[in-house]
């Protein structure tokens, strides 16, 4: 890693290249009018191409793999001391995690955020996401916990799930050094860190050796792999951040370590088909709200169902890997949940379908959804200078309801 910045410098015209052929083909990308700031997104996908073809070309010269590259890219600057914060890098159960304390006197203990990072549980880091941790730690005068677990495809499921399992019962079982009120902790996530906050939650329901979650916030979750033709997924199969086809490619990075059976998958020739009827009544268009139909819904059509490749992905069906799918005796048990989507993303209906579930299971939900925004827009809500008014609209929602706790 440490040649990487010399590379970087050397590789400049090849870059300049690859960034050429990206504007050339940014057109076949679904930008839609109604997304926020669509120029500086057309910029953002821009760059984030960019260092896809330029990864593709390091690791065919064997100098480092793509997703190497793309991790160096996305890990961000180091960003200076907060003069409202205490920062430090400690350790969970042997779990990298980063502390975030306010520097102000309290009156009584603080709330407690544990926070998963997005990336598709194959990118993002605790720089990554320092930004975010630090405006809702200040914002929120909270004690934040932002987990580092481990990536795929070196470390595959449930290496990830775990990791955030085991940060999380570490410090429900040393809230009060950090001077956090065991009635409110909350699991925090978005994306794939949304799916981690998720499955913990649901682990954790009923354990009387831990403190209670006072609640879960689920920023565009992804919550299943059995469909990947809900009308979300159609609707905004070329918007980014998230292409359908890479819903679907990280979520086979996570469980196997790589993507075979990518195009069964997307098709649904993985599900058996009683298995597929057993789970209709959660996953299904039916459950989606008929004004997130207007854009269109194409109907899944039929497949033949495919025994060998069920038997590479069949822990799709795991709650904790995929929470959607967990029983209503788990459910109606799991604590106040913040809800966020976004119109324009794939994972929107995997969003819609947990409220309702939830909701259905009487559990208290508070949704938020972003009707100008688009996956990941959250972490973008100040990214390299730009500015994503949505997103800090988002950020301030999660904000507004952690204040309520």
């Amino acid at each position: 890693m440490a040649l990487l910045p010399a590379l970087l410098l050397l590789l400049l015209p090849l870059a300049a290249l690859a960034a050429a052929a990206v504007l050339l083909g940014l057109p076949s990308y679904d930008i839609p009018p109604g997304v926020n700031q669509p120029a500086k997104l057309r910029l953002v996908l821009t760059v984030l191409l960019g260092t896809a073809a330029l990864g593709r070309i390091l690791e065919k010269t064997g100098l480092c793999s793509q997703i190497t590259f793309g991790r160096y890219v996305r890990q961000g600057r180091k960003l200076g001391l907060d003069p409202k914060l205490f920062i430090q890098d400690l350790q969970f159960n042997e779990v990298p995690v980063r502390v975030y304390q306010p520097k102000s006197t309290s009156d009584g203990r603080r709330r407690g955020i544990l926070f998963f990072h997005g990336g598709g549980w194959v990118f993002g880091s605790l720089d990554t996401y320092e930004k975010v941790c630090r405006y809702l730690s200040r914002e929120s005068d909270s004690v934040v916990v932002s987990v580092q677990y481990r990536l795929a495809p070196e470390h595959k499921y449930p290496a990830a799930y775990d990791d955030c399992l085991n940060a999380t019962q570490h410090f429900l079982h040393h809230l009060e050094h950090y001077g956090v009120d065991p009635a409110r902790v909350t699991v925090c996530g978005d994306s794939a860190g949304g799916n981690l906050a998720a499955a913990v939650s649901q682990t954790l329901v009923g354990r009387s050796d831990f403190p209670k979650l006072r609640a879960q916030i689920l920023l565009y979750p992804g919550l299943q792999a059995l469909d990947f033709n809900l009308p979300s997924y159609h609707q905004n199969r070329g918007v980014p951040l998230l292409f359908r086809e890479r819903a679907a490619f990280f979520a086979l990075l996570y469980l196997n370590g790589d993507a075979l059976h990518m195009q069964e998958v997307l098709e649904g020739s993985h599900i058996p088909p009683d298995m597929r009827l057993k789970y209709t009544k959660w996953v299904s268009p039916d459950n989606i709200p008929e004004k997130f139909k207007v854009r269109g819904v194409r109907p899944l059509r039929p497949t033949d169902f495919i025994a060998e490749v069920y038997e590479t992905v069949k822990r799709f069906c795991e709650p904790n890997l995929c929470p959607l799918l967990a029983e209503d005796s788990v459910v109606q048990q799991l604590p106040e949940s913040f809800i966020l989507t976004c119109e324009y993303d794939v994972l929107r209906d995997d969003g819609l379908l947990y409220k309702k579930r939830l909701e259905d299971n009487g559990v208290r939900v508070t949704w938020y959804h972003l009707e100008d925004g688009f996956h990941g827009i959250i972490s973008l809500y100040d990214y390299c200078g730009f500015s994503f008014p949505s997103g800090k609209r988002g950020l301030d929602s999660v904000v507004n309801f952690l204040k309520s706790l």
